[in-house]
């Protein structure tokens, strides 16, 4: 009894002693309030009082807090609203409450990293953007600002995962380096998992991109937040240097460069006009001479036609061969595979830990390079016939001699036999690719083209592998 008797009246000497009916809390860069520390603070003020003032400012006929709201809200559970606390009274700027709130919560080491951080951004805010200044008026170091504002950039729920120490700051400096859309995803992985710090790290350094193999200018990249050597500058948890962590935005820059590169080479002949055939490579050579070899297309001279006036020779057409099918349709046959992958790791759950995020962004494009997909497809046994079958919209990307290429490797021709298949290719392209697909009894299912397989080799349906159609 006697220590609480004394604790008493010194606290009422150092600070005047104030109803808790007349406090309101105030803006508190804090967000979360461990309940633990919250039942220890209202044991000690039952046993011992309040020993340390709070700090208050007038507000109305009130007051608002400017730091102790954690002591406020306990004292208030012990005495009611009609106890008293003391109370330093203060007459402050909302600016200068904010400040004093961020460094006595620093002191304390209460206030989560992204609490920081968000009160950071005020003080740079009211301080015009001037970094050394918000850093002086916080009593950080410039390094330890920047540190906390790129944390600013995290979602709300990975804040709140943080604040309620649930992740720890490993996990949230990772996350920074994540584009936004994806952190929230991504953090219901690491929760549902229980994925530590470390394993975060080298998932996500599968998932970058290498700056140094780039074919775009990279003068942008430089000072991006998503370049991990701008993480390792700011972090003490990163990825490795020289990688960028946004693959959306590295696809299209690779992309754009792409297109930029292909404007600024000659254009050359046509190789799918409507009205002149292409040839197509020995693999269905055969097929493809006799289709040309009737009447119509084979004019023969008449006696007596001279040839002074013979025209000049055609340009060489450009052969449909796999190679040239292969790189026109590449990015069809990546997204093809992307889905097909990102399909079977969603039944995946107990074979990878990354379940959702990486079906996520397997089939978006980023930030897994097609390299990855491909590693997958061979872990997971991904068949792309159970997820991807020749359709309208493929055909349409080709031009008549690609698609009787088609229609011979996938055994259409020798279905409907030369003659027929050589009227159908008298139509506009568009008209030949509906013919093809309405062709009677021939079913496409599980027929996969060499230009959409991995490895550039035709993949027959699966009852007829190993039989020659």
């Amino acid at each position: 009894m006697t220590d609480t008797i004394e604790a008493e009246p010194q606290v009422a000497q150092a600070a005047p002693m104030i109803p808790l009916a007349s406090i309101t809390p105030a803006a508190n860069p804090r967000r979360f309030f461990s309940p633990a520390k919250h039942e220890e603070l209202v044991a000690s003020i039952r046993l011992r009082g309040v020993l340390q003032p709070i700090l208050v400012r007038p507000a109305g006929e009130g007051y608002a807090i400017v730091a102790g709201e954690r002591r406020y809200r306990a004292a208030a559970e012990v005495y009611g609203r009609t106890g008293m606390i003391p109370a330093i009274v203060r007459t402050m700027t909302d600016q200068e409450a904010l400040e004093a709130a961020i460094d006595e919560n620093d002191i304390r080491e209460d206030a989560s990293e992204t609490e920081q951080a968000d009160a950071a951004v005020r003080v740079l805010a009211a301080c015009g953007d001037d970094r050394a200044e918000a850093a002086k008026r916080l009593g950080w170091s410039t390094a330890k600002l920047d540190r906390r504002l790129a944390l600013a950039g995290l979602s709300a729920t990975v804040k709140a995962a943080l604040d309620e120490r649930r992740i720890k700051v490993g996990h949230a400096e990772l996350l920074a380096a994540v584009p936004g859309d994806k952190q929230d995803r991504a953090l219901e992985t690491i929760l549902s998992a229980g994925i530590d710090v470390a394993k975060t790290r080298e998932l996500l350094q599968r998932m970058t991109q290498s700056l140094a193999a780039a074919t775009f200018d990279k003068t942008e990249c430089a000072g991006c937040g998503f370049n991990s050597a701008r993480q390792k500058a700011l972090f003490e948890t990163h990825v490795e240097d020289g990688h960028c962590t946004n693959g959306a935005c590295y696809t299209l820059k690779v992309e754009a460069a792409a297109k930029l590169a292909a404007e600024a080479r000659p254009s050359p002949e046509t190789s799918n006009s409507e009205g002149a055939a292409d040839e197509v490579v020995p693999e269905a050579q055969a097929s493809d001479d006799r289709l040309r070899s009737s009447p119509e297309s084979s004019p023969v001279s008449k006696p007596g036609q001279g040839s002074t006036t013979s025209k000049p020779a055609a340009p060489a057409k450009a052969k449909v061969t796999v190679e040239s099918l292969r790189a026109k349709l590449q990015t069809t046959r990546e997204r093809a595979w992307r889905n097909a992958v990102a399909a079977v790791i969603a039944d995946y759950a107990d074979h990878l830990r990354i379940a959702d995020l990486a079906a996520t962004c397997v089939k978006s494009g980023a930030p897994f390079t097609f390299g990855q997909v491909m590693g997958l497809v061979s872990e997971l046994e991904v068949d792309l016939r159970d997820h991807w079958r020749v359709d309208q919209a493929f055909l349409d990307q080709l031009g008549k001699d690609e698609l009787k290429f088609i229609a011979i490797e996938c055994g259409l021709v020798a279905h409907m036999g030369e003659k027929a298949f050589a009227k159908i290719l008298g139509q506009t392209a568009n008209s030949v690719a509906a013919s093809m697909l309405a062709a009677t009894g021939f079913d496409w299912a599980g027929r996969i083209p060499s230009a959409m397989s991995l490895d550039g080799k035709y993949g027959p349906p699966i009852a007829a592998e190993g039989v020659d159609e």
